[in-house]
């Protein structure tokens, strides 16, 4: 897995390309002061022992104590390796996340799935504001 994590002021995002027949029509939508983790999964994630998801929601909740925000943002992000998982092999790894993180007192959600989605990002100029992590 590798995930780029970016600490957002805002980020807004419009669903204009669908690229998976089975998702549902989505809407656009924003977020404020919110963490966003791009995420690319990968088939080894779903190997034995493989504690990628783990180290995920690990990251997230540390960034978001960082920068002291409850607020979690998923994004599917295909682009940061050749080797992709399957579609709905890491929708399904993204929603455990994405429950793992509610359970743990964060607010967390996710961009539209299976979509190529036109994003407006403002994010500051501070280290912390972006860091890349491959488990």
């Amino acid at each position: 897995m590798r995930v780029l994590f970016w600490f957002c002021e805002k980020f807004a995002w419009n669903p204009v390309m669908k690229t998976l027949d089975e998702v549902p029509d989505d809407v656009p939508d924003q977020r404020n002061n919110v963490v966003v983790a791009f995420i690319h999964v990968e088939p080894k994630d779903f190997e034995d022992h493989s504690s990628a998801e783990t180290k995920l929601v690990k990251n997230a909740k540390w960034l978001a104590r960082k920068w002291d925000v409850k607020e979690v943002l998923l994004h599917s992000f295909t682009h940061l390796a050749e080797e992709k998982a399957e579609p709905a092999q890491a929708k399904k790894l993204i929603d455990r996340v994405q429950s793992r993180l509610k359970n743990a007192g964060y607010e967390a959600s996710q961009t539209s799935y299976g979509y190529f989605n036109d994003l407006s990002i403002e994010a500051k100029g501070h280290p912390l504001a972006r860091i890349f992590k491959e488990f």
